[in-house]
């Protein structure tokens, strides 16, 4: 019986069809894609096994071995659970890594036990894979670039938010992409980072915006590395500049960076350890920027963090962070950003204000 495939992997994207990624927990782990759930057919152990018995005995008798380990009981469960998914998703699709012999006889299984067919993706991860990157390669790009740039802290990213024809790059990533951008939960891995980026993109292309914003970025943002190609592309548009009095930056940072971050890591590690985690995070951070502070302005700055510290566990108030972020902003970020300004002066088309700025993004669709 010939089992339905599909390979139409921009629907997939577009409609946000939940998938059952079939392939072992090492793999999935690896890289996966969004709104992939993994329910492995094989677990690792059982993969490992398969494995040595193809590369020994060939395919034939590897089939056979699996067709054994997943039987009686463990099959059953395994059965169960991919039903349980699809009667709560019933668009649902499944894959494995080439489209082969797991993701077959998942859909052989399932089909049988339901009465209907369900689809398999042709090609399985891999080609769903290759899709998602080839989206971000130079010549799929047929739109026109603005970079979002600014200060640290004059409030790029609550922009972009704002702004339909947007990418979110540090959101994607899981991180803030400076210095201490980290987040208590840990960023995706790079090859989910790349799968996410295309399904954002895809997903803001079809909707026909002529222009696409996305913040001024590095080539990482954290662990995360933007693809070569990408990059160059979005960065060879126009720029536009927000400004932002070092108050607002201020604010900004304060909010971002601690009221929101230690919200983070106490709902992570529990009212006792949480301070304890995000300052001990916030140390390492400016221990890592030492050399380029200079060790004079590191000791400033690492005092006025101490002092702020203590003052918020005897008082309750964030406020006194408001030293060292000042005293970092100007002495380590702005002489940074400087430099690199003078390199994109004259790409600049537009400065103002959060608002004047979001107006003016209103008028590129």
């Amino acid at each position: 019986m010939n089992y339905p495939v599909i390979n139409d992997f921009k629907k997939i994207v577009l409609e946000n069809i939940p998938l059952i990624d079939v392939r072992a927990p090492i793999e999935y782990e690896k890289g996966a894609f969004l709104n992939s759930f993994n329910l492995p057919i094989l677990n690792n152990e059982e993969r490992h096994i398969i494995g040595i018995c193809y590369k020994e005995k060939g395919n034939e008798e590897a089939t056979k071995l699996g067709y054994k380990l997943v039987s009686g009981k463990v099959k059953e469960d395994r059965l169960n659970s991919w039903i349980e998914f699809i009667k709560s998703n019933p668009s649902t699709m499944l894959y494995c890594f080439r489209g082969g012999s797991r993701s077959r006889i998942a859909q052989e299984w399932i089909t049988d036990a339901l009465g209907r067919e369900i689809y398999r993706l042709e090609g399985g991860y891999k080609a769903f894979r290759n899709y998602l990157i080839s989206s971000l390669s130079i010549e799929n790009q047929n739109y026109n670039p603005i970079v979002l740039t600014g200060f640290t802290g004059s409030g790029k990213t609550i922009v972009l938010k704002k702004i339909e024809n947007s990418i979110d790059l540090e959101g994607i990533a899981n991180h803030r992409g400076s210095s201490f951008g980290a987040h208590a939960n840990p960023q995706p891995t790079q090859i989910n980072f790349e799968n996410n980026l295309a399904y954002s993109l895809i997903k803001c292309k079809e909707k026909g915006f002529k222009h696409i914003i996305f913040e001024d970025e590095g080539k990482n943002i954290g662990k995360n590395f933007i693809p070569q190609d990408f990059f160059n592309y979005f960065h060879s548009g126009n720029v536009v500049f927000l400004e932002s009095s070092l108050e607002e930056r201020v604010e900004n940072t304060l909010k971002e960076y601690v009221i929101d971050s230690q919200i983070e890591y106490i709902n992570k590690f529990g009212e006792e350890l949480g301070l304890s985690e995000w300052f001990n995070y916030i140390f390492s951070s400016m221990d890592r920027v030492k050399k380029k502070l200079g060790g004079d302005r590191f000791k400033v700055v690492l005092d006025e963090l101490n002092l702020a510290y203590k003052n918020q566990l005897s008082t309750n108030s964030v406020d006194f962070h408001k030293g060292w972020i000042e005293v970092f902003l100007k002495e380590y970020y702005d002489p940074l950003y400087k430099y690199s300004l003078e390199k994109i002066e004259d790409k600049i088309i537009f400065r103002g204000s959060s608002k004047e700025v979001t107006d003016f993004f209103k008028t590129l669709k």
